[in-house]
């Protein structure tokens, strides 16, 4: 009965913090973050256009050539409307000048307006490497990466492009990012609490299963209403042990079969033994169990001792069975 009394009351513990732990999991996935993706554009895979070699010796003609190829490419972009146009004057000027951040810079812009991110970070990557505290380089690299939805990458960008310089559309595309990049933050800190929340839950519906299985272990050593034999110390504590889990009250009884006071008093210990079915009740040989009977340092038998959360709370020595059942009372209230 103790045995199946306890594994009722754990199973509908573990059961309910497994509903628990599910209920946290749904609500991590329903918080989804409602972000402005208005921007965002599919990733380009293009071939990536020719770059500087950047070990060649850059003369004045090769400068001026650049700035010439420069200046084609803003007419192409800005006069005629001609991006792709643009992008060719442009590549002309990096492989002439490949030392000019504010080239490879430019480039990255025209990709961002061409909406290609990737190929726009490649430029903008090579353009920071020669000048790390180019404005146009920053703005390009954080615009394209918000294209890319790369929110909390373009927030760094951005800001750092504000720090050399600013403008009103890198102040515009700052807002949206910056209000992406909180959501995100305000939904990680959310998830990881709930994450953190689920795994306390998780962890206590393990602890509840071991401590159901060790329980269940335990239960099956004693046998409700029966006296149980011990055959040595180690098997006496092992069945105490499996008391004190169970949370019950023990008594145990050292006798031998020589003696004739024991010989009268054993039916009465085993009709308490069924008169309190949730105490455990020992029985030890002291000629059997030598060792258990020298550890306990028995002098002489019958001798009773009640035995509850790991200590000795109480002993019989003079054969008052009613004094030993007003102890089981006591103790079991």
């Amino acid at each position: 009965m103790k045995g199946k009394m306890l594994r009722s009351k754990h199973l509908k513990a573990v059961e309910s913090n497994k509903d628990k732990a599910h209920s946290l999991e749904m609500e991590i996935v329903e918080s989804d973050v409602e972000l402005d993706n208005s921007d965002v554009v599919e990733p380009d895979y293009d071939p990536p256009l020719q770059m500087g070699d950047p070990s060649v010796e850059v003369n004045e003609a090769d400068r001026e050539g650049a700035l010439v190829q420069k200046a084609m490419a803003m007419d192409a972009a800005f006069l005629e409307g001609n991006l792709v146009k643009a992008m060719s004057h442009l590549t002309e000027a990096v492989v002439l000048n490949p030392k000019s951040a504010m080239l490879y810079a430019s480039r990255a812009s025209m990709f961002v307006k061409l909406k290609k991110p990737k190929a726009a970070i490649r430029d903008a990557d090579a353009a920071l490497k020669i000048d790390d505290e180019l404005f146009k380089g920053y703005k390009a690299r954080g615009m394209a990466k918000g294209m890319l939805g790369l929110w909390e990458d373009a927030a760094r960008d951005l800001h750092m492009a504000r720090k050399f310089d600013f403008d009103e559309e890198t102040t515009v595309m700052l807002k949206k990012v910056e209000s992406n990049r909180k959501k995100i933050a305000e939904h990680r800190q959310k998830y990881e609490k709930l994450q953190k929340a689920s795994e306390q839950r998780k962890a206590e519906v393990e602890r509840l299963i071991k401590m159901k299985e060790a329980e269940n272990e335990s239960a099956s050593l004693l046998k409700d209403g029966q006296v149980i034999r011990g055959a040595s110390a180690k098997d006496l504590k092992m069945k105490l042990d499996a008391a004190a889990k169970t949370s019950c009250l023990a008594i145990v009884y050292f006798t031998a079969t020589w003696c004739g006071p024991c010989v009268h008093i054993g039916p009465i210990f085993t009709n308490l033994a069924s008169k309190y079915p949730k105490v455990v009740f020992l029985k030890l040989d002291i000629d059997e169990a030598r060792d258990a009977a020298a550890e306990w340092r028995i002098q002489s038998i019958p001798s009773f001792y009640l035995w509850k959360d790991g200590r000795v709370v109480g002993e019989e020595l003079q054969m008052r069975m009613s004094s030993l059942e007003k102890m089981i009372h006591e103790h079991t209230a």
